[in-house]
């Protein structure tokens, strides 16, 4: 077998960490959490950030919408900044372990785990969760351990595809049915359910999480899903927010997730993400010793990431093109 090649060490981290030592106090009984309501009718919108500690980019969204004043004239607008606990622990030289304190928050989205609160994660969900009950539309802010495209991932539902597409950024769109590890925020409840039954979520991995232009892909999101559902008008969108349109958007779908069985899991290359493997069997990389090969012609690679690598820890989605 081919010596694989060494995962790369830890890029730097040049984003800077926001102060939010007034935007954790909230407006609500739940820390963290702000809410307005219009009195109009509306969508009832929620914008989520911080999911994990180390993810900063949509923190700085959230924070610059209240900095400006930001208020729904239709409908509600719930600002939510999530893993405070592990967002404490955030250190730019080692910014890893910020991920989360016990667990991934983004896999206790289930009603048997959130009812057995055996870590900070499921208990900080489980007070997040009346305000995710209520909401009609999530954007949920997300980046990455290594990639620099932003993604967003839309789920399966031609509902969310087609609001991704609305918006006209980013460039590239993921349908993906979400992690064997558990259930996303973006998936919970009604946000899960088959067809159209009025709610749309998205979930957006702004870039890697270090790069300060992950942090205008985080604002320029905001401003458009924002104006997407109503909640705001143009007039009231800040200069600067809104980011030029994709010149094309394509839309990928997810059609196998690649776990780690081990840690003994390295890839064949470098891979950054987004790369087209031209050939049906091509070796990706290589887990317990075993090949992992590509499924299919024109493969894309998506996310593919040893950062986080425990067992059943998704390394890499393969995908193909939604025609």
């Amino acid at each position: 077998m081919p010596t694989p090649t060494p995962a790369p060490r830890p890029r730097p981290f040049l984003l800077a960490c926001p102060d939010l030592s007034a935007e954790r106090l909230g407006n609500t009984d739940t820390p963290g959490v702000w809410h307005f309501d219009s009195g109009v009718p509306g969508k009832r919108v929620m914008l989520s950030a911080l999911i994990h500690g180390n993810e900063l980019c949509g923190a700085w969204a959230l924070k610059e919408a209240l900095t400006a004043g930001l208020r729904p004239r239709r409908g509600s607008l719930t600002l939510a900044f999530c893993n405070l606990a592990a967002f404490d622990r955030f250190d730019s030289n080692n910014y890893a372990p910020a991920r989360f304190v016990d667990e991934d928050m983004n896999r206790v989205w289930s009603d048997d785990k959130l009812t057995v609160p055996i870590s900070q994660e499921r208990r900080r969900a489980a007070q997040i969760r009346p305000w995710v009950e209520q909401s009609d539309w999530l954007l949920d802010f997300h980046s990455m351990s290594n990639s620099d495209v932003p993604l967003q991932l839309t789920g399966m539902e031609q509902r969310n595809i087609d609001l991704a597409l609305a918006l006209g950024n980013p460039a590239t769109i993921i349908a993906d049915a979400g992690h064997a590890a558990g259930v996303r925020m973006r998936d919970y409840g009604r946000f899960g359910e088959p067809g159209d039954n009025g709610t749309r979520s998205l979930l957006i991995e702004c870039g890697f999480h270090g790069a300060p232009e992950a942090r205008g892909v985080a604002v320029d999101q905001m401003a458009r899903f924002l104006l997407e559902s109503g909640t705001v008008d143009p007039d009231d969108i800040p200069a600067g927010w809104i980011e030029p349109a994709a010149s094309v958007q394509r839309a990928l779908r997810v059609t196998h997730a690649v776990a780690a069985k081990s840690a003994d899991f390295r890839f064949a290359e470098p891979w950054k993400g987004l790369e087209t493997l031209a050939t049906a069997g091509t070796v990706i990389g290589w887990s317990e010793g075993e090949p992992v090969v590509t499924p299919y012609d024109n493969c894309v690679l998506i996310m593919p990431s040893t950062a986080n690598l425990r067992p059943g820890v998704t390394v890499v989605r393969l995908a193909q093109p939604i025609v």
